[in-house]
């Protein structure tokens, strides 16, 4: 994400979408009330197509949206935003969806910004600078890609070996199994994206190998490691236990799981660990708060600028949470607010 300008007044914020994850970040950011400004297409109005509106041709036009309802689409990273036109060239006071999409240019305007939204902003510039990272968890029989994204894991696809038939059976397995792998992750890749192979037994090893042979300027930062299980099972069970830490360093995905499974720990064996909307918020207040856990969505919905401002004055660190992977699901079952303390409080 780039913000390309600012109102004089304070209260509007332009911006430009560059990446997919742009989007995640928008969801969290734009909120009904809100005054949202882009190039969108309406039918033109006409004097003669009044009546049958539905035969005018649709034309490109600016329009500011004053937003009722906010819809957010994962699988195909699409924004949609539901009000009435308030500003622009024609039918003052209808309703409009404005879709927003990678490449577009909008204009937020708030009567009011919080401190979480401006640094959401923030941290979407900030996080398009990192890569992406691409999973490939497999045995002999299954492999599964996913990419593990700014705000969660996604599920691209699942390669049957069918070494229980005669799918590869008169294929050397590179031409086979290994094969149908790469040419699912190639599409993916970008330049120096991390691929992480990992899964039981010595299937990555081999399929490392082969995606160096097919693609070596491609596939020149593969990963591979041990992992009890395959699937999306064993993707999880490594970020969680921090076995790929040096790769998953720069995702944001990585650092969260890592906080909750701290969290969790010290919850567990009745440490420095505490949850709840109320005690987190006494700990904050009183200095006690390390670490500040909250869920995106618990974010999106309520105003926590004060814990939020309490802890950052405190020298403690806040940690926004996507509801989008196993740790936000962990920490929305604890109430979407959780914190690790300095000390323990009554």
């Amino acid at each position: 994400m780039r913000i390309t300008g600012r109102d004089p007044s304070g209260e509007g914020i332009r911006v430009q979408i560059e990446t997919d994850e742009d989007i995640w970040h928008l969801y969290n950011v734009i909120e009904v009330g809100d005054l949202v400004t882009a190039s969108t297409t309406r039918r033109e109005e006409k004097a003669a197509d009044k009546i049958r509106a539905e035969r005018a041709e649709k034309k490109r036009m600016t329009l500011g949206v004053r937003i009722e309802k906010i819809e957010f689409s994962e699988d195909d990273l699409r924004l949609k935003l539901l009000g009435t036109i308030e500003t622009g060239p024609q039918d003052i006071g209808q309703h409009h969806t404005l879709i927003l999409e990678n490449g577009d240019s909008l204009l937020i305007t708030k009567r009011h910004w919080r401190e979480t939204q401006l640094e959401r902003l923030d941290r979407a510039v900030r996080d398009s600078k990192k890569p992406r990272i691409v999973f490939v968890s497999l045995d002999q029989d299954d492999a599964t890609v996913a990419v593990l994204r700014q705000f969660g894991l996604k599920e691209v696809t699942t390669v049957r070996s069918g070494r229980s038939g005669k799918q590869y059976a008169e294929k050397p397995q590179a031409d086979g199994y290994h094969a149908e792998v790469i040419s699912k992750v190639v599409p993916l890749m970008e330049p120096n994206m991390p691929v992480v192979l990992l899964g039981p037994g010595f299937e990555k090893e081999s399929l490392a190998d082969d995606m160096k042979k097919a693609e070596p300027e491609l596939f020149k930062k593969v990963h591979v490691y041990h992992t009890g299980q395959c699937g999306m099972v064993g993707i999880n069970e490594l970020i969680k236990t921090g076995m790929g830490a040096e790769v998953l360093r720069e995702s944001s995905v990585g650092a969260e799981m890592e906080a909750v499974e701290q969290l969790m720990t010290e919850i567990a064996r009745n440490g420095l660990g505490t949850y709840g909307t109320q005690q987190v918020r006494d700990a904050a207040m009183s200095g006690a708060v390390e670490k500040l856990l909250v869920l995106d969505t618990k974010i999106r919905e309520q105003d926590l600028d004060d814990v939020v401002h309490a802890v950052e004055s405190q020298k403690g660190s806040v940690i926004v949470v996507s509801s989008q992977h196993d740790g936000g699901r962990e920490l929305a079952s604890l109430g979407g607010m959780g914190a690790i303390l300095r000390y323990r409080t009554e």
